[in-house]
């Protein structure tokens, strides 16, 4: 997402900009739902896109008890909109001559004039500046800063897309307008409509988009969940096809017994659930000579603040203004003094936002569970943007 917003951003300002892409295909179809920020929304109005459909409009939260009750509720209006609807409004306003895919870039090299960057297939490109919007796996990151790496934070998210339509009359009419919660001790479980396939917002048409937060030890739960029916141990994540029969029904099991009725049987619903171990990530730079890095190859949230794709998007704008002044190297480096701060804050309010849901803790983050993991301020804090500049 933050390679696609810098391309088109640095286009719209005169700069030819070709995008490598690692995957052969299309990239539609993937992702689950996101919170549209109004930082999003406005970034993207500004780029002359049309957003009047971007996703769907709620107006509530609610909180539900163990038994199915209505135990809080707060009004929250927000837009709520998937990966693949901001990716294809991105992907249709770039030239699709400069969208390569099937390009996965092994390695780079500067020179006095730019930036060579080499290509799995035996091929090269130069240019002027090379940005690494290559996500948590960043092979650029990987030769700039090869010790940086992911940190797990204690805990998984279960996710997954359900069809509107495959919920029962009474849940549909009960959940699909607000975002709802359900809070077993040191748990998270969080549902809410977005559009479906193609970007459909017609009711009936929809989805639910489930993530239920639960914690898991690094040395023993983590890599049971990590290993496939070949008994296979995946690093950092595991493809959805690939999660073991006994993984997925230990979760349906767990549903059954913490959840309220309403949600376990919306999990009874999930056909194929994707699991996403959470990882904290922050770069100490940014900048390296002509090779600068953005979005989450730079840094990377736990997903309590929903702010992955709005940092994303000021990532692109703040570096396409540097770059406009010239002399890229100096622009770079202004980046990197203007987004290294802002990276950092939102790890930190998403490490204070997550710290109950570790399998452990320290005793700081038992002071920042004591204040963040209680069902008043999960209610209010959750994707909740305004809260880093309050």
């Amino acid at each position: 997402m933050s390679g696609l917003l810098a391309a088109v951003m640095l286009q719209r300002r005169g700069w030819t900009v070709d995008v490598f892409e690692r995957v052969e295909s299309e990239l539609a179809g993937r992702g689950a739902g996101i919170v549209a920020q109004d930082e999003l929304i406005a970034r993207l109005t500004a780029l002359g896109l049309d957003v009047r459909d971007l996703g769907v409009e709620i107006g509530m939260r609610r909180l539900l008890d163990r038994d199915g009750g209505l135990s809080d509720a707060l009004a929250c209006p927000q837009v709520l909109t998937s990966w693949e609807r901001v990716y294809r409004l991105l992907r249709d306003a770039f030239p699709g001559n400069r969208y390569h895919r099937g390009r996965t870039l092994t390695g780079f090299e500067q020179t006095v004039s730019g930036v060579a960057a080499h290509f799995s297939d035996g091929g090269s490109t130069h240019g002027d500046v090379l940005i690494g919007a290559d996500g948590l796996r960043s092979t650029v990151r990987q030769q700039c800063l090869p010790d940086v790496i992911p940190v797990y934070a204690g805990y998984v998210a279960w996710r997954a897309l359900i069809p509107e339509v495959a919920l029962p009359a009474a849940i549909h009419r009960e959940l699909i307008d607000a975002m709802t919660f359900c809070l077993p001790p040191g748990e998270q479980f969080l549902g809410y409509p977005v559009a479906g396939p193609d970007n459909d917002l017609r009711r009936g048409h929809r989805r639910y988009n489930v993530v239920w937060y639960r914690p898991a030890s690094e040395a023993r739960e983590l890599p049971w969940l990590l290993t496939d029916e070949g008994g296979v141990v995946h690093s950092i994540s595991i493809p959805p096809p690939r999660i073991r029969r006994e993984a997925i029904a230990a979760m349906r099991d767990a549903a059954e017994r913490l959840l309220a009725p309403q949600l376990h049987t919306i999990v009874r619903l999930i056909d194929e659930p994707l699991l996403q171990p959470i990882y904290d990530l922050a770069c100490p730079r940014l900048a390296f000579g002509r090779v600068v890095v953005i979005g989450d190859a730079a840094f990377v949230a736990r997903p309590h603040v929903a702010a992955g794709v709005s940092k994303a998007a000021d990532d692109a704008a703040v570096l396409t203004a540097e770059l406009d002044e010239g002399d890229v190297d100096a622009a770079l480096r202004r980046y990197e003094a203007a987004r290294l701060p802002e990276g950092h804050r939102i790890i930190e309010r998403a490490r204070h936002l997550g710290a109950y849901l570790q399998a452990s803790q320290s005793d700081e983050e038992r002071l920042r569970s004591a204040r963040h993991g209680v069902p008043q301020a999960v209610l209010a804090e959750t994707a909740r943007i305004d809260f880093l500049y309050n």
